[in-house]
């Protein structure tokens, strides 16, 4: 059953143009049409921003095959436009919500190691601003799909891509370190010890941000 909004309806010129306000007013893609935050992670995996129908015309001409869309369905304009294209220019859209401030829940890892594992490549990932879930998936992606280490992969959570670590969003920082800690006094393999030994409460729990950082994040730069 689709979530979408009746005022979204893209049947109707109404629904239309108010699904392409939200996306561009509402959802701040004005600034995404200057800069995508669009990275290869490597030959079979890119991440990006929330794509304009635009943007996923040009995806689909560059050969990917799968969006993943962090940000879930949802009852807005940005997401029925996104729908629409992935439909009109045959890419699959998997929707996987995921959070940039909480430790994430175990089962969304387990959900993500499936995804990773049957998705049709290459494959692009995406959030609201390609900076936070993307990097949190990134670092899954490269440690579920090609082996590395999650201190090489955490390199995809960096300012480079436009995380935050100081704020809010560095609770998938938080997340990792608490494995790496852990594993340095007792060795063992990333999904054994999100099975065996991680407690996603007692992460939040020891995790504290920065005042100046949630500022900027939440305030400014208003990232979801």
């Amino acid at each position: 059953m689709s979530v979408t909004s009746s005022r979204f309806d893209l049947s109707t010129p109404a629904g239309r143009k108010n699904a392409r306000t939200d996306l561009i007013w509402a959802d701040h893609g004005f600034l995404r049409a200057i800069y995508q935050n669009f990275h290869w992670i490597d030959e079979d995996m890119a991440r990006a921003n929330q794509p304009a129908p635009r943007h996923i015309a040009q995806y689909a001409a560059m050969g990917f095959k799968t969006i993943i869309n962090l940000r879930g369905e949802s009852p807005t304009g940005y997401f029925a436009l996104e729908a629409e294209a992935c439909a009109a220019h045959g890419l699959a859209l998997v929707n996987a919500p995921t959070g940039s401030r909480e430790a994430p829940p175990k089962a969304r890892i387990h959900r993500a190691k499936e995804i990773f594992e049957t998705i049709a490549y290459p494959a692009l990932m995406h959030c609201k601003s390609g900076a936070d879930r993307a990097g949190l998936m990134s670092v899954l992606y490269l440690h579920f799909r090609k082996g590395v280490p999650i201190e090489q992969a955490m390199e995809q959570l960096s300012l480079k891509y436009l995380h935050v670590k100081a704020g809010k969003t560095g609770m998938l920082d938080f997340f990792f370190e608490t494995y790496l800690a852990d594993n340095a006094k007792r060795p063992m393999p990333f999904m054994q010890w999100v099975d065996e030994v991680y407690e996603p409460e007692t992460v939040k729990a020891n995790f504290h941000s920065q005042w100046w950082a949630n500022v900027l994040v939440d305030k400014i730069l208003n990232r979801e």
